[in-house]
């Protein structure tokens, strides 16, 4: 069967491998001149299955408003009139309830878990380096409030044997010895030691490599313009290279992706959801993170990738602008410096900002679409490093008329109705 996977970044490139390897022909067209330029280049960096849960949670609209209030707060939300955001922003505020939290991230955690052993099979065969680590994510508690608030997680967890270990403050200094230096008071974490790290832009590059060698072509500086359909099925593609056909089309556009399902009277309900990131060299060793801390105070993580550091963090519901903050910076700044006051140069660091394709539930949209030969894998907001091998896999069983090997049913487009 050819297949024409639409877009470059992880969550592409990934499909894109998965479907070669089952043995169909791929095409696979970005509109960058190369993979993973986009959301997928400077994320933070994990691979944490263990912390698939949704934004929509109990509680989340009382701390949104302390988060706005904040002056270095995890969320910002620009003025603007467009209604996709307010439409967007009103979906996920109805699923701020506990029985949909505990649903969604029932959805998430699985799909999350089966992608990390995907990934590691797929490092096993290929060989593939990226600066990976595993070496575990702790996430850090500042109050103790904060830490008396995981036991709705940790019961998830325990539903899916997930290992952790809930910690206090000198269990987390042995466990990240540069929080010994920490400015910053904290008083325990949980810490999951089975997630792992790694930089998702240059898995995205050589995995890419290693789908040319399975036959995969590359169109890249291809802009997709529109999906064209009879009706019943998609009939191509029109792109800003020419008209392009296939038996089988898979949309991983990220948050461009309800722009070209919109004229076929798809409705996803993917919003894009910014991000920020600073990546700097590593100062002094012993100072430095050896893995993956998450500030649950604001919102960031701080991941080690080699002989760099990569802090990564924000919500900003802003549209589609991609214009760098540097109040942004200023906030990624804050709270690296007070955990890890000598681990990195932030003199050194590069910013950088991207758009994340969220969901109003959190679960990504993976699988069949009510038009005939037409698939989506996108919508994975902050997870699509952690959920792509998985994600992909499972797409290219369903295209290849295979049972996946986790349970995939909720996934699709149809859970909106």
């Amino acid at each position: 069967m050819k297949v024409l996977v639409l877009g470059g970044g992880v969550i592409g490139v990934t499909t894109a491998y998965y479907l070669a390897r089952s043995g169909h022909e791929v095409e696979l067209v970005e509109r960058c001149d190369g993979p993973g330029k986009e959301t997928s280049f400077a994320n933070a960096g994990q691979v944490s299955p263990g912390y698939a849960s949704p934004w929509a949670a109990p509680g989340v609209p009382l701390k949104a408003l302390k988060w706005l209030a904040m002056r270095h707060g995890p969320l910002v939300v620009r003025p603007g009139v467009d209604p996709a955001r307010w439409i967007w922003l009103f979906k996920m505020l109805r699923n701020c309830t506990a029985d949909r939290y505990a649903r969604n991230k029932a959805r998430m955690v699985p799909l999350a878990e089966y992608s990390r052993d995907c990934l590691k099979q797929l490092r096993a065969e290929t060989g593939l380096a990226y600066d990976e680590r595993s070496r575990g994510t702790l996430q850090l508690f500042r109050t103790r409030k904060q830490f008396d608030g995981i036991a709705r997680d940790v019961e998830v967890l325990r539903q899916f044997d997930v290992a952790y270990e809930a910690l206090d403050r000198k269990g987390c200094v042995a466990a990240e010895p540069g929080l010994a230096g920490a400015k910053a008071d904290f008083v325990g974490g949980l810490r999951l030691p089975g997630d792992e790290t790694g930089d998702c832009h240059l898995f995205t590059t050589l995995l890419a490599q290693a789908a040319a060698a399975h036959g995969v072509t590359f169109s890249y500086d291809t802009d997709v313009q529109a999906l064209m359909s009879d009706g019943r099925a998609v009939t191509g593609v029109v792109t800003s290279r020419g008209f392009r056909e296939a038996d089988a089309y898979v949309v991983a556009l990220g948050s461009h992706s309800p722009t070209v399902l919109g004229p076929l009277g798809l409705k996803l309900p993917v919003y894009p959801v910014k991000g920020y990131s600073l990546t700097m060299p590593v100062a002094e060793e012993h100072a430095a993170p050896v893995s993956t801390v998450m500030d649950e105070t604001y919102k960031t993580a701080i991941t080690r990738l080699g002989t760099r550091i990569r802090v990564g963090g924000t919500a900003e519901i802003a549209g589609f602008d991609l214009g760098p903050r540097q109040s942004r910076r200023a906030a990624l700044e804050h709270s690296f410096n007070q955990l890890f006051p000598a681990g990195g140069d932030t003199a050194k660091a590069t910013f950088w900002c991207g758009l994340r394709p969220m969901t109003p539930d959190g679960p990504p949209v993976v699988g069949a679409t009510p038009v005939e030969g037409l698939y989506l894998n996108t919508g994975h907001g902050t997870l699509g490093w952690t959920m792509a091998c998985g994600s992909a896999r499972v797409l290219a069983d369903l295209i290849g008329g295979r049972t996946p090997e986790v349970d995939a049913g909720d996934l699709n487009l149809a859970r909106y109705g």
